[in-house]
């Protein structure tokens, strides 16, 4: 686990952002956190990476924390609700955070025909199946009136072959997070589903940032004529944490650039 900082806040909301090393996790955490909102983010391997977005966020003025989380691994999930219980006492002298961002992810890209067993149990063990278990070990630890926001894609609105199986779980997730809403709703959780179209980052191998090719027909098909950044996605993750969205509830909200319209 890396150090917070020692800004002092003690009324600041506190986000969970899984996967908030590198690409829309990253972007998530700092946007969350020039909004005024402390973070405590995930990362499977890349410690140095978390610890690079601690200390952004430091520089911000805001506290966060980053600690290891394989969200693919659900016996692992009692252990980290206990190190987060820790964080928060230790860090900000709280017995709970406010908001929580399921970002967390891995892609596959096959044909429905090559996709392999081992394959889309690894998409179902991230994408659902811990999006799924995380939020129900996490829930005693969120206050009433917080949010939720799970991520989706765009590939669940429109199809592209070679996504069958991720798309599947992005569908399933939209699904889930209605029924959240309706459960949580006697809390004040609102809970609502993020979908980013195609992304500037490093996931599935950074096909969309480095296939030039793959690239150009995003675009081509992409009202505002680009592909997205990971800087389109980080703010409206914050902006949905804020008060003003506070009745913003069971939404699916697309950032796409108006991809495949």
């Amino acid at each position: 686990m890396t150090s917070a900082s020692t800004s002092s806040n003690p009324v600041a909301s506190i986000v969970l952002i899984t996967g908030g090393s590198r690409g829309l996790g990253r972007s998530a955490a700092l946007a969350a956190a020039r909004s005024g909102i402390d973070v405590v983010l995930t990362y499977l391997k890349q410690s140095t990476e978390a610890q690079t977005v601690v200390a952004e966020i430091e520089r911000l003025g805001r506290r966060a924390v980053a600690l290891p989380l394989d969200v693919g691994n659900v016996r692992s999930f009692e252990g980290f609700a206990g190190e987060l219980a820790q964080a928060l006492k230790t860090h900000w002298q709280r017995e709970r955070f406010d908001f929580l961002v399921n970002n967390a992810g891995m892609g596959v890209h096959a044909p429905i025909t090559d996709t392999t067993e081992a394959q889309f149990d690894a998409l179902v063990n991230v994408h659902l199946k811990g999006v799924f278990f995380l939020t129900q070990q996490l829930l005693p630890l969120m206050n009433d009136g917080g949010r939720i926001l799970n991520f989706s894609s765009g590939l669940a609105r429109f199809a592209l072959p070679g996504y069958g199986a991720y798309a599947a779980m992005k569908g399933a997730i939209e699904v889930l997070s209605r029924y959240l809403a309706k459960e949580l709703g006697p809390r004040g959780i609102a809970v609502n589903v993020v979908a980013p179209g195609a992304i500037e980052t490093d996931f599935g191998g950074g096909a969309v940032r480095d296939n030039a090719e793959l690239n150009a027909y995003v675009a081509t098909h992409t009202a505002l004529g680009r592909v997205g950044q990971p800087e389109d996605i980080g703010p409206l993750v914050a902006a949905l944490l804020q008060p003003a969205t506070r009745w913003v509830n069971a939404q699916r909200i697309e950032a796409s650039g108006g991809m495949f319209l």
